[in-house]
């Protein structure tokens, strides 16, 4: 019987670690105030950053987008010019309320698009609204035009599958988590640890 507790209890925190960092959450307080603002759902903003950049802000891709919701410079400066942000730079970008604001923003103009169709927003906000538009003329991809039966691009598909199961683990983790906020709740510290430890862990597998 001892043995059982102990076994349960390890895998109790065995999962919890593995949630813990593969499924982090912070910036609640800046997710909540432009999720409100544009009227789109908190658990989605908060996985796409988990699946975008993994919760650091300092995140660069091989295409140049940049901070926690990976905004590409095309979007950044076209957003800053919608947005009137002044004397916008790329480096903004990298600021979470500066790049959290304009991905929020970003959602709901793609929202508006594609009226609502999650699928469609996040094939949009992966290869670009022009593709999936070209995809929904395609008999291929689509039957009425109105969403995709398949997605070409592999990437695309994959992504779309992987910020849908992030949104429903983050519901399931942090049920209520965006109602009454406080001020310490951004967890700033907490994401700068996994971000750390996540680096060590993938510089030990590198160099093992």
């Amino acid at each position: 019987m001892v043995i059982v507790i102990l076994l349960s209890g390890l895998i109790l925190v065995a999962a919890y670690i593995y949630f813990f960092i593969n499924y982090p959450l912070g910036h609640q307080n800046l997710i909540k105030k432009y999720s409100e603002k544009y009227g789109v759902d908190p658990y989605l903003v908060a996985a796409i950053i988990n699946v975008e950049s993994r919760y650091d802000e300092n995140a660069v891709s091989r295409k140049e987008a940049r901070g926690l919701m990976q905004i590409s410079p095309v979007t950044g400066y076209w957003a800053a010019k919608e947005l009137g942000i002044e004397d916008f730079n790329l480096d903004m970008l990298y600021d979470p309320e500066i790049n959290i604001m304009i991905g929020t923003w970003y959602l709901d103009v793609l929202s508006q698009e594609f009226g609502g169709n999650l699928q469609l927003i996040l094939a949009a906000y992966n290869a670009g609204s022009g593709n999936v538009h070209n995809w929904l003329n395609d008999k291929r991809y689509s039957k009425d035009g109105k969403s995709l039966s398949q997605i070409p691009f592999q990437e695309t598909r994959e992504y779309v599958d992987r910020v849908q199961d992030n949104i429903k683990i983050y519901q399931t983790l942090y049920t209520d988590k965006f109602h009454n906020i406080s001020d310490g709740d951004d967890n700033y510290l907490v994401l700068l640890f996994i971000n750390n430890l996540r680096r060590v862990i993938r510089n030990f597998a590198i160099y093992k």
